[in-house]
């Protein structure tokens, strides 16, 4: 048990310590005012006789030193160990469903689209210890690179080992969101998401986003979306040249919109427009405050009392004392 913060329970007895410098001089004042002056043509029969005086008057010291322990026991010094323990009482369920097409290379964001919520989204993660998140990935087709775990390390590594390739081009937002939802579909969580990411337009896949949607709102999955690219112009890939490398030239950004919105506005969600690096940590940010886990906060006190060896010193010191006046220097008294 680690005690890190002191304190006392009765901290107004400290005001009794102004008695200890008055009981001092008080104390002074009358032993020289009772005390008897000899006048000898010399000192040095006394001598030894007048060190035991010294230590006899010191042992005034003793009382002092006694009392003053004893209105610092009366405060009730402690060292306080603080244990906290939280218990969740509403977990959160998340799916990070993440476009991963050709276009997500677009340079509009620094260094290109992909990278840049790779970054923000490992953030995101490292602020909910509390929730479950899921992974899923889509381009012309989706599939589940993470199922839901709490396992953040897991989670993290997918994230940071997203690339571009491995599946058919192309932007299947309706199989996005539908993986998503059966992601979902067995979660007993009492509040379930899903984060829907796109940079274009459904060109692609088996499953109408509508439909995926509606899947989603009856399984009561609120979907946020968001819309990542820059307004106007950007830098996208068109094509590879002969050493495999890819090749990038002004195209105009194109996102559904209006899709967007229908799917985060029918889940209860909320649709937001990242088109810089800036504005897309915030979207995350405010995502993670729309969305808090309520935790139970339980705290432990430990006490170690301090107020018994002041107590024992004052008493020790009292009965030094009384000792050493009835014996040792009991011809002073």
């Amino acid at each position: 048990m680690k005690y890190s913060n002191f304190e006392f329970t009765n901290p107004w007895f400290l005001w009794m310590l102004i008695l200890i410098p008055i009981l001092a001089v008080w104390m002074y004042i009358s032993r020289n005012r009772n005390q008897a002056k000899l006048v000898v043509s010399s000192a040095t029969s006394i001598q030894t006789k007048g060190i035991y005086t010294y230590l006899y008057r010191a042992l005034s010291v003793f009382r002092l030193v006694a009392l003053t322990l004893l209105i610092v026991a009366l405060a009730r010094p402690r060292n306080v160990a603080v244990t906290t323990k939280n218990k969740k009482n509403k977990g959160i369920d998340i799916v990070m469903a993440t476009d991963v097409s050709g276009s997500m290379l677009a340079r509009d964001l620094k260094p290109n689209r992909l990278e840049a919520l790779k970054k923000v989204a490992e953030k995101f993660v490292d602020k909910r210890p509390n929730d479950r998140i899921g992974v899923v990935l889509y381009a012309g087709e989706s599939y589940t690179k993470t199922p839901i775990t709490s396992d953040k390390s897991i989670v993290k590594r997918t994230i940071a080992s997203i690339e571009y390739g491995g599946i058919e081009d192309g932007t299947a937002i309706g199989m996005g969101l539908g993986s998503s939802v059966n992601r979902l579909k067995e979660s007993k969580a009492k509040s379930k998401v899903i984060i829907l990411l796109t940079d274009g337009v459904n060109t692609a896949g088996s499953v109408d986003p509508k439909l995926a949607t509606e899947l989603a709102k009856g399984l009561g999955v609120k979907v946020y979306t968001i819309g990542i690219g820059t307004n106007g112009m950007a830098e996208m890939p068109y094509a590879k040249d002969y050493n495999g490398k890819l090749l990038f030239r002004p195209t105009e950004v194109e996102i559904d919109e209006k899709l967007l919105k229908y799917i985060a506005e029918e889940t209860g969600g909320k649709y937001f427009r990242a088109t810089s690096n800036s504005k897309l940590k915030t979207i995350y940010d405010e995502i993670d405050k729309l969305e808090k886990t309520e935790i139970e906060e339980f705290k432990y006190y430990n006490y170690q009392e301090l107020y018994r060896s002041l107590v024992i010193a004052a008493l020790v010191l009292l009965l030094l004392e009384y000792l050493l006046k009835n014996t040792l220097f009991k011809s002073f008294i």
